[in-house]
């Protein structure tokens, strides 16, 4: 009897202990966090790339289509040709990266948003282009009813992990 009891506080005990919140972690010295917004259409809407330094440097890139860089809010380029946008997206992706120090082959993570499925062919074909030879990173393909704005046909997340120089 006395063996059962203490099991029963022995089991009490530890998942009062489990159940208990995790108290809060601050965030490691020396990592820093950056929002940037290269075109103007985005100001204030959204960040196009997040990036986070620490031991090493990660670059979290907004979902990129083919909104004009220089227009507003709404402006799509490319207007019913999916390649097209497609071009444009992975063109702006690569800027993007090479002003945060980093290339397509650092790109350690996508999701790729499709209004229809039928592109999934022409953007089979369009992403083997832009990255050729590089090692494909890890990739989802989502197919949705709409994206961002009308018009748009096809919106890319990237994430990228660069080391620190």
């Amino acid at each position: 009897m006395l063996k059962a009891a203490m099991l029963a506080a022995v089991v009490i005990v530890s998942v009062a202990a489990a159940a208990r919140p995790a108290s809060a972690q601050a965030a490691p010295a020396g990592v820093e966090k950056k929002n940037y917004n290269y075109s103007e259409s985005t100001k204030g809407r959204f960040s196009e790339a997040v990036t986070v330094t620490g031991p090493g440097k990660m670059i979290f890139l907004a979902g990129v289509g083919a909104e004009d860089e220089n227009g507003k809010g709404g402006d799509i380029l490319h207007k019913g040709d999916f390649t097209a946008q497609c071009k444009y997206a992975f063109d702006k992706i690569k800027r993007a990266l090479e002003k945060n120090g980093a290339t397509l082959g650092d790109i350690v993570k996508m999701v790729t948003y499709l209004t229809d499925v039928r592109f999934q062919p022409d953007f089979g074909k369009c992403r083997q282009e832009t990255f050729g030879t590089t090692p494909m990173p890890a990739h989802t393909l989502l197919i949705i009813s709409q994206l961002a704005w009308p018009g748009m046909l096809v919106e890319v997340d990237v994430t990228a992990a660069v080391p620190l120089k």
